[in-house]
């Protein structure tokens, strides 16, 4: 019989993490969603439940630029495209939500690649 135990501590970890991060107006949450197959990153305002920015692998602006790549560099342009988007509405500084992830592979590759476009966390 199959266990759930790894996805129930990731679940575990990811709300340990939430009980201290949470986004405002003035510094949103990036929060990352990691499938075994795509990556999915939002800028969240936990004040008023809004979405103020994403992007993901299943983005059209990156479909095309996908193929071939492995899943680190994957997450490295959705790392840089939710930058991008962030800071053209205006978001500098967010706080970073790794979702019960470990910070290693495509999580840190893409909140470095989040970094090098300019986003403060």
């Amino acid at each position: 019989m199959k266990t759930n135990a790894p996805r129930l501590a990731r679940i575990r970890r990811h709300e340990r993490v939430r009980a201290k991060v949470k986004g405002t107006p003035e510094r949103p949450r990036l929060c990352v969603f990691r499938s075994l197959n795509h990556i999915y990153a939002q800028v969240i305002d936990d004040t008023r439940g809004n979405t103020l920015a994403s992007a993901s692998t299943l983005d059209p602006e990156l479909r095309d630029r996908l193929d071939g790549k492995t899943k680190k560099a994957q997450a490295e342009l959705v790392g840089q495209l939710v930058a991008r988007r962030a800071k053209e509405k205006g978001i500098e500084t967010v706080v970073f939500d790794r979702g019960g992830y470990k910070y290693i592979g495509r999580v840190q590759s893409l909140a470095d690649a989040a970094r090098k476009e300019g986003l403060k966390f």
